[in-house]
C-alpha cells in the first residue's frame, strides 16, 4: 500500500498508530465537524493543554450541565465546583504526565443517573494537547433489555426520553 492509499484507508495505524484519525477527514469542512459533534447525545467538551476551556458542543437534547460562551477561555479549575477542583487537578496532572489515560465517574444528579468521563488528548508524537470530557445521562440507556440488532419498522420508535413517536 502506498502513502497515498494509506491516507484514506481506516484500518491504518490502528488507535496506537501514529497518524491516528488526522488522515480520515477526506476534507470534512470545520462547519461540518461542528454539526457533527451537536449531533451526538452526549456533552463534549475540551480543556486545551493549558487548562482552559477551548470548545464544548451544543447537543440538541441539551446539556447535562450548562455551559455559555464566557466558559471558553475560562481555567476549567473555575468552571467546577470547589469540593472537586483538586480532582480534576489531579486528573489533568496525571494526563500531562503520562501517568493516566481516562477517568470514569457515574452518580444521580437531579434525578437523572449521569456518567462523565475524561480522556487525554495527544498528538502523533504523544504530546499533551489537552483534555476531552464526556458527559451522557444513562437512563435510557440503563433500561435496554435484550438486543436489536436490526432495525425493526414495524416496531413504534422511542425517541431520548422514553416517549414513543408512533411513526413508523
Amino acid at each position: 500500500m502506498d502513502n497515498e492509499e494509506m491516507k484514506g484507508s481506516a484500518g491504518t495505524q490502528g488507535s496506537s498508530g501514529t497518524q491516528g484519525s488526522a488522515g480520515l477527514f477526506g476534507g470534512v469542512p470545520k462547519e461540518t465537524l461542528l454539526h457533527l459533534l451537536d449531533a451526538l447525545p452526549v456533552d463534549v467538551s475540551f480543556v486545551d493543554a493549558e487548562d482552559k476551556v477551548a470548545y464544548f458542543n451544543l447537543p440538541r437534547g441539551g446539556r447535562v450541565f450548562a455551559r455559555s460562551r464566557t466558559d471558553i477561555g475560562r481555567k476549567v479549575q473555575r468552571c467546577h465546583p470547589p469540593r472537586s477542583v483538586d480532582r480534576v487537578q489531579r486528573i489533568i496532572d496525571d494526563f500531562r504526565a503520562g501517568r493516566r489515560e481516562s477517568a470514569d465517574f457515574w452518580f444521580e444528579y437531579h434525578g437523572k443517573f449521569v456518567s462523565i468521563r475524561y480522556f487525554p488528548v495527544r498528538d502523533a508524537e504523544g504530546n499533551y494537547l489537552g483534555t476531552l470530557e464526556t458527559t451522557q445521562e444513562l437512563d435510557d440507556l440503563r433500561k435496554l433489555e435484550g438486543e436489536r440488532r436490526i432495525l425493526d419498522e414495524d416496531a413504534p420508535r422511542v425517541q431520548l426520553g422514553g416517549e414513543k413517536d408512533g411513526s413508523h
